[in-house]
């Protein structure tokens, strides 16, 4: 049969998803687990195998999807078996002959944690405003064709920090990141040509836009109007307990790096 899977995973320790030679990959660690499984021998990918998109080094993903013809006892909790924690697949569904996990995906969404206390928050959202519709991004990628995307954009705040969400049916290389150093450059006040920007003006070197850091980024949903996809309880469960555990392990090494930072900020004394 064919059949999708949603995969989530921290991306903190791998280059990206796509399988690269002599660097760690989530693709790597996919087909590996696959070989071990038996689903297939590793001399070339896996019959009918697709992803919904690459994500860069450092990228997390909450719904990454992969498709392939395998067996029927093939399933999430079957597929963690050999996954190594920090990848977990959650869910699945019955793919149609011919389905595609890239070429059929109607919108991919990416969520960027962006932490940025003193930005000028409305001009952050007139920011996104601007960029939102179809533009060409050919400022905001290093891609040279297929520059024109159509965006929906979304910003909320939660504390210190921004939570920008973007939309589109496909995302260019790098567009995700970019946009949020456009972003953060303008709400910031360093920056104030988001028209120049996508113009067909080419910007390079002090003009042009860097790209924001990759791990606060996470690929939050890639939406197939075709599949019906079934969440697999107990590998749901394991996975949820898996990230909540990263979740504590961060959050206490950032307590203990903010106590560090305030003590040698406080003035000394001797006790």
């Amino acid at each position: 049969m064919h059949r999708a899977f949603r995969l989530a995973y921290d991306g903190s320790n791998y280059h990206g998803f796509q399988r690269q030679p002599d660097v760690p990959t989530v693709e790597d660690e996919l087909f590996g687990a696959l070989m071990a499984l038996g689903v297939f021998d590793g001399d070339h990918r896996p019959e009918g195998y697709a992803a919904a998109g690459r994500t860069d080094k450092g990228v997390s993903a909450v719904a990454q999807t992969v498709s392939f013809d395998c067996p029927t006892w093939l399933v999430p909790r079957a597929l963690n078996s050999e996954l190594p924690s920090a990848i977990r697949a959650w869910a699945s569904a019955e793919a149609p002959t011919g389905f595609h996990a890239t070429h059929d995906a109607s919108y991919r969404e990416y969520t960027y944690h962006l932490h940025a206390p003193d930005a000028d928050r409305q001009r952050a959202r007139e920011t996104l405003t601007a960029l939102s519709g179809s533009h060409d991004f050919h400022n905001l990628t290093v891609d040279t064709d297929r520059t024109r995307r159509t965006l929906e954009t979304d910003l909320e705040t939660a504390g210190p920090y921004l939570r920008v969400t973007l939309r589109a049916p496909g995302f260019a290389r790098q567009l995700v990141r970019r946009i949020v150093g456009l972003l953060t450059a303008v709400a910031h006040g360093d920056r104030d040509d988001v028209d120049r920007v996508l113009s067909s003006e080419q910007l390079t070197g002090p003009d042009g836009v860097c790209a924001a850091p990759p791990e606060p980024l996470v690929l939050t949903h890639v939406e197939y109007p075709m599949l019906d996809f079934d969440r697999d309880v107990s590998a749901a469960t394991s996975a949820t307990k898996l990230f909540e555990t990263k979740r504590i392990e961060q959050e206490t090494r950032s307590r203990v790096a903010g106590t560090i930072h305030r003590m040698i900020d406080e003035p000394f004394t001797n006790q």
